[in-house]
């Protein structure tokens, strides 16, 4: 028990230490990162490579998506209402040191859902599209997607670290899922999903839409702040 609590309290600190880095422009560029809307243009071309590559299997492979994301948020609802954890923002020792960012979310974090979507789709479609370049730039938007839960004030380091460990092993679990039902009753239909990648135009393609939309943030938010607007 004492062992846990010390983690706790390493958690607390490392909390405190990274939610310190602020800015009011800062404060815009995380909270357009950390809303799933601003990804929309991504998760599209995502989805448009997957239909394009795997053709009538792309159906399977939307379910299976499906399936992900409800495992995901709903597991990671659950483990909050069974552990407890307070949010760092209604942690009444230290949510007056909270840098919040908008909104302050539910009492609990433990696990944190953002961390959870985010792993599992990293794990899945990186598993399924078979492309490092595509894997980097996944890990990569998860890690920033997660970060910008620890700068908004809403989650301690550990409970992003549970939820992309409970991510991962839901994409890991789903996708296994995914290969049992196509090799047992989709087998002699092509493409073979476990064979087939994500070519490297395509994945440059993929970069190129996050590239832009990361630029994006920054023009607007630089110019919001330019004419104040915010």
């Amino acid at each position: 028990m004492e062992f846990l609590q010390s983690i706790l309290e390493i958690d607390k600190e490392l909390f405190l230490y990274l939610n310190s880095f602020y800015s009011d422009f800062w404060d815009t560029i995380m909270l357009l990162v950390t809303r799933k809307e601003t990804w929309f243009p991504f998760y599209t071309i995502i989805l448009f490579y997957l239909v394009k590559n795997y053709r009538s299997k792309s159906v399977l492979i939307i379910f299976a998506l499906i399936l992900l994301i409800v495992a995901s948020d709903q597991l990671s609802v659950l483990m909050k209402f069974t552990v407890q954890r307070f949010r760092p923002v209604h942690e009444p020792a230290i949510q007056d040191m909270v840098h919040n960012v908008l909104r302050k979310g539910g009492l609990y974090g433990f696990v944190s859902s953002h961390a959870a979507n985010s792993f599992a789709l990293f794990v899945f479609t990186s598993r399924i599209f078979k492309n490092k370049s595509y894997s980097v730039l996944m890990l990569f938007w998860a890690l920033l997607f997660c970060y910008s839960r620890i700068y908004s004030g809403v989650h301690y380091p550990l409970d992003i670290l549970g939820g992309a460990i409970l991510g991962w092993l839901i994409g890991v679990v789903v996708y296994k899922l995914l290969m049992f039902i196509e090799n047992h009753f989709f087998f002699s239909r092509s493409p073979k999903i476990g064979k087939t990648a994500l070519l490297q135009v395509q994945s440059g393609i993929i970069w190129l839409v996050f590239v832009v939309l990361m630029i994006t943030i920054f023009i607007s938010t630089h110019l919001l702040h330019y004419y104040n607007f915010l």
